[in-house]
């Protein structure tokens, strides 16, 4: 069996074995929450891309840059044209092999609506009080639909697991938002409900081990129709996530919120899943516990300036993809 050795070397490091909440969790992924457990106040870049054209911006990034990303990310949802896996798969494999993280998400239609997914029709629009019911109850309908939704997706980590690709999860994000229809559901029968659901069934039933599970919520603001809410009521505990992330867009990156993620998270890392305007190299001085950021695709060109991408990927606690090695 390959094994996946990620090294690094920092100064004065000491490493923290972390334990996956998996126990069955593959070498790989042990290895890469080592690498993010032990990264101490050193940050990682990122860059996501659309998964239609997945490399992109992740060029772009690059070109501006004139370093290489250290984490690739893409998203699953399937979009008005075409089932994206096979693409997303083959960037997957092309990215690992070169030395990036990869990072997936899953902007999933709801569970009664039919793949491919509408945006606003399916994966923004609203699910009742009956229908969210329905949903965490085994052996409805809806329910089934759900484990159908999830059957699907898993036969993509699947092919990855196979080979031996370690995946950053960050299934079901900006929860705490009320924008996705799994969105603004508080409390032990709401979100929580879904996340320990799709951790079981992919954990339990289809036996995905190569996954580091990221619970990525959106950083708290009130802003009327785009409100988003404390983290803890979404939180499902400890035992259900290995890394804490949040999504900031316009620059609030309020140091309240980053501390009350860092209590939230118990010793646990703590990440920057998306990022619109990238933090100043000041506010990453203030805040030393991110261990990556992700620009949200064209982000890196409509909302930062070349000065700014230069100045944070040139920093000298921020670890491209040259300063991290993938190593069979």
């Amino acid at each position: 069996m390959r094994i996946l050795f990620i090294y690094f070397i920092l100064i004065n490091l000491t490493t923290f074995a972390q334990q996956p909440i998996n126990p069955n969790a593959s070498a790989e992924a042990r290895s890469l929450l080592s690498l993010i457990a032990n990264l101490n106040s050193n940050i990682l870049s990122g860059q996501h891309s659309y998964n239609e054209n997945p490399t992109e911006y992740y060029d772009i990034a690059t070109e501006i840059s004139g370093k290489q990303p250290a984490i690739w990310g893409t998203d699953l949802y399937w979009n008005h044209l075409e089932n994206p896996s096979d693409r997303v798969v083959s960037e997957a494999v092309k990215k690992y092999n070169e030395g990036a993280i990869v990072t997936i998400m899953w902007h999933v239609g709801r569970p009664m609506d039919q793949a491919p997914y509408g945006w606003s029709t399916s994966v923004q629009n609203k699910i009742s009080r009956a229908e969210w019911e329905a949903l965490i109850t085994p052996g409805t309908k809806i329910h089934r639909q759900w484990q159908n939704q999830v059957d699907t997706v898993a036969k993509t980590l699947k092919r990855l697991q196979d080979l031996h690709i370690p995946l950053l999860w960050r299934p079901y994000h900006e929860m705490n938002g009320v924008w996705f229809w799994w969105g603004n559901k508080p409390g032990k029968n709401g979100y929580i409900k879904l996340w320990k659901m799709l951790y079981h069934r992919l954990t339990d039933v289809h036996k995905i081990n190569n996954l580091i599970w990221v619970w990525n919520a959106n950083s708290p603001r009130d802003i009327p129709y785009d409100e988003a809410y404390s983290y803890k009521d979404y939180y499902p505990g400890k035992q259900y996530v290995d890394i804490l992330a949040t999504d900031v867009y316009h620059f609030d990156y309020e140091q309240k919120d980053y501390e009350s993620l860092l209590k939230l998270a118990e010793g646990k890392p703590i990440a920057l899943g998306e990022v619109g305007q990238l933090p100043k190299a000041n506010i990453l001085e203030k805040q030393p516990k991110w261990s990556w950021f992700m620009v949200w695709a064209n982000w890196i060109q409509t909302a930062n300036s070349n000065e700014r991408v230069i100045e944070i990927y040139n920093r000298a606690n921020t670890l491209n993809r040259n300063d991290i090695k993938n190593k069979s």
